[in-house]
């Protein structure tokens, strides 16, 4: 499994989860690695970040993690079978399209790990930054569709 995580300025790293992501391994990511980064780019406490409704984003001791660090960014709430809200979504479909192209085909884990790192970044800048400016526009068709699908 790979966890990736990106902003209108850039790409985050990815992170080769080795195990099931649980509670445990997503907190790890958050503090260990997510957090140093969010207080770097947004030194201010400005930065907002936003996680679907997976699991082990609504596990009590993340939860709590997120409490005891409010101040350093604004945790973004996903309503329940948002999928429209969910931008890392449309850069894993361009990962996954720039790997079904590759000839050969990876034909084992550190290759297909490698392909999708490689993939990650050579997203053009301008692919990111158009989700996340369409993010308003998004929240709008959500509300207007009171959480049904819109044509995003």
């Amino acid at each position: 499994m790979v966890w990736g995580m990106f902003s209108w300025h850039d790409l985050g790293p990815l992170i080769h989860v080795e195990q099931r992501l649980n509670s445990t391994t997503y907190l790890s990511i958050i503090a260990d690695q997510i957090h140093p980064i969010m207080l770097m780019a947004y030194p201010n406490g400005d930065g907002f970040f936003q996680q679907d409704n997976a699991p082990c984003h609504g596990v009590h001791i993340v939860q709590e993690w997120f409490q005891e660090h409010e101040g350093g960014f604004t945790l973004l709430r996903q309503p329940p079978q948002s999928p429209d809200l969910n931008l890392i979504e449309h850069l894993w479909d361009e990962v996954k399209r720039a790997i079904r192209h590759l000839v050969p085909q990876p034909s084992n884990l550190t290759e297909l790990y490698s392909a999708i790192h490689q993939a990650w970044c050579q997203i053009p800048r301008i692919t990111f930054q158009h989700l996340v400016e369409s993010m308003p526009r998004r929240i709008a068709a959500v509300l207007k569709a009171k959480g049904g699908p819109t044509k995003y």
